[in-house]
């Protein structure tokens, strides 16, 4: 049992300069990769650290264009869904339009609602069958 404890403290105390040699390794190649403390790299050096730092750009740049990709299939499709809820909008203005101009057809008569109609045309392809901006004058027509 004694010598079991002896190899156990044996291998930790390898163990630990290596991680420390491992730790120092890593952060010199960091600061090399930052650009700093290259001095006395040889070319065959740099070479590596610019490869390294290739891949690593081209890793980055095609992580970002599939963001912007998926960015853009996203507001796509909710450019899709705000067109389709405009699309529904529309139609039911125009049936309530039509709605309108009946109901002013049944109390008015024909030749009043035209003249309305004519008079009242709004930009965009809208026409609420009397003018918005301007006063309104409603009165009640005797039914022929």
């Amino acid at each position: 049992m004694f010598v079991h404890h002896k190899i156990k403290t044996c291998c930790i105390n390898i163990a630990a300069p290596i991680k420390s040699n491992t730790l120092t390794y890593i952060q010199l190649n960091f600061r090399q990769l930052k650009g700093e403390e290259i001095n006395g790299l040889s070319v065959k050096d740099l070479e590596n650290l610019e490869s390294q730092l290739e891949t690593s750009l081209k890793g980055i740049r095609t992580k970002k264009d599939q963001l912007l990709t998926d960015e853009i299939q996203e507001l796509n499709r909710q450019g899709v869904i705000i067109h389709q809820d405009n699309m529904k909008l529309f139609k039911e203005v125009n049936m309530l339009q039509k709605e309108n101009a009946e109901l002013r057809k049944k109390v008015c008569g024909a030749n009043d609602i035209n003249d309305i109609h004519r008079s009242s045309i709004r930009p965009h392809g809208f026409s609420s069958g009397y003018d918005l901006h301007g006063p309104m004058d409603l009165q009640l027509c005797q039914p022929q």
